[in-house]
């Protein structure tokens, strides 16, 4: 179980350096395998997918593509306060994706100058979400609402079928909820690369995103470039800022609740109140013993959690903004007064009924979210993610003229005479 520190004790700068050495490092066996399977599928198209997938999954699904009538048939199974709750959870999605959308725009001046700025959609992006026990319905509308909103022209999604070769009905059942247009039952690297090159029944996609396995993080850093990708999630984390108003049975509930997802997540508790700090530690030793992932929750929490106790907030929000948590919440009298002062977070979650899994299942902000510290230069998966801008301009003879001089100058000072002879032949 994790421990408590006190930041005069110095831990800050040795936590941040173990943190951030706990990212997925790379493999060289894996990224040898990797690279041979996108080879061949590239290839090889069908033929290869149709190999590595008996070979990963044990055998073929019935069908590759599934027919609107066969998801449907799928989503049926699922019980109905399931589907009540995914349908108000898109609700809530839809709603705060809606807003980030960006309108086209131009300007014309009196000169007669035009310019501006087209949006729209990508033609076509592929979901990849996992199969077997990783299977997150959640996820499929976290990334496919935020794309329709964006005027994707098609949405394909890649999952590997269930047990028995069949689609796993949640997933189905929100894909249908989301809008996806179409679902192939195929997994793991060879699956990425199939969206990435295309095969005789799989189209090819210009953007992948969605979570996976090692195998297919990393078939989706081999391909950036030839497609576009969303992130390279690393393992889950959560920070806690708490002063001496906070529930410890909340920041405990709330510690683990990331603890669970892997080995390998990260766990924080800072606080101003040494009596908080021993309270959660206390908690979490009551509340993990009826919890079904107590291992993976205990190994968690002793390798990469810690509950420090800090001198005051200004010194808890500077080692927040240091640490760029994928998952921030504020846990204290005034959460509001903090939020101007967090810099760099995926997603903040403000006051005791704030909880993580809110944001993870239904009040509507993305749940995909930087890790590992790239909150400092990465956000959350958005309707941004799923947009193309393209600049136009046009300028008439006598704009052009005026602007002749200049552009010469510039053009000459980088020995790009060829650039200027452009401007100088239109007089």
């Amino acid at each position: 179980m994790m421990r408590i520190w006190k930041e005069k004790e110095g831990f800050g700068p040795e936590l941040i350096a173990q943190l951030k050495k706990r990212s997925r490092k790379a493999d060289p066996q894996v990224d040898a395998a990797v690279a041979e399977i996108i080879a061949r599928v590239r290839g090889d198209g069908d033929k290869a997918v149709a190999a590595y997938t008996k070979k990963f999954d044990g055998a073929l699904p019935e069908k590759v593509e599934l027919s609107k009538d066969e998801m449907r048939e799928s989503a049926a199974e699922c019980g109905g306060d399931f589907l009540s709750a995914l349908r108000r959870a898109a609700e809530n999605i839809r709603d705060f994706h809606e807003r980030q959308k960006q309108q086209s725009w131009f300007e014309t001046r009196p000169d007669g100058v035009i310019m501006g700025q087209r949006i729209r959609g990508l033609s076509r992006v592929g979901i990849y979400v996992p199969g077997g026990t990783a299977a997150y319905p959640s996820s499929v509308l976290m990334n496919a609402i935020p794309a329709k909103i964006a005027g994707v022209g098609e949405i394909v999604m890649a999952t590997p079928p269930a047990r028995g070769g069949r689609p796993n009905p949640p997933i189905m059942a929100a894909a249908l909820e989301a809008g996806v247009d179409r679902v192939f039952q195929v997994g793991g690297a060879q699956a990425i690369a199939a969206l990435a090159f295309g095969t005789e029944t799989i189209p090819a996609v210009d953007k992948i995103v969605g979570p996976g396995n090692i195998f297919v993080a990393t078939a989706k850093k081999q391909l950036f470039g030839t497609v576009g990708i969303d992130m390279i999630a690393g393992p889950s984390e959560i920070l806690i800022l708490a002063d001496e108003t906070a529930d410890p049975r909340f920041l405990a509930a709330d510690l683990m609740s990331q603890a669970e997802h892997d080995a390998l997540a990260s766990a924080i508790l800072l606080t101003t109140s040494e009596a908080i700090a021993e309270e959660t530690l206390a908690e979490l030793t009551r509340q993990i013993r009826r919890l079904s992932r107590r291992k993976i929750i205990e190994k968690s929490l002793g390798d990469y959690g810690a509950i420090i106790v800090c001198r005051s907030m200004e010194e808890a929000v500077g080692f927040a903004n240091e640490l760029a948590p994928e998952h921030l919440e504020v846990c204290t009298k005034d959460p509001m007064a903090y939020l101007g002062r967090i810099d760099n977070a995926g997603s903040v979650f403000l006051g005791n009924y704030s909880p993580e899994p809110l944001g993870d299942y239904f009040a509507g902000p993305n749940h995909v979210l930087p890790t590992g510290g790239t909150a400092r230069f990465f956000s959350p998966l958005s309707v941004d993610s799923f947009i193309k801008k393209s600049s136009f301009l046009s300028y008439p003879k006598k704009a052009l003229a005026g602007a002749r001089k200049d552009i010469v100058a510039l053009a000459d000072a980088e020995g790009l005479t060829a650039h200027a002879n452009s401007v100088e032949v239109r007089g």
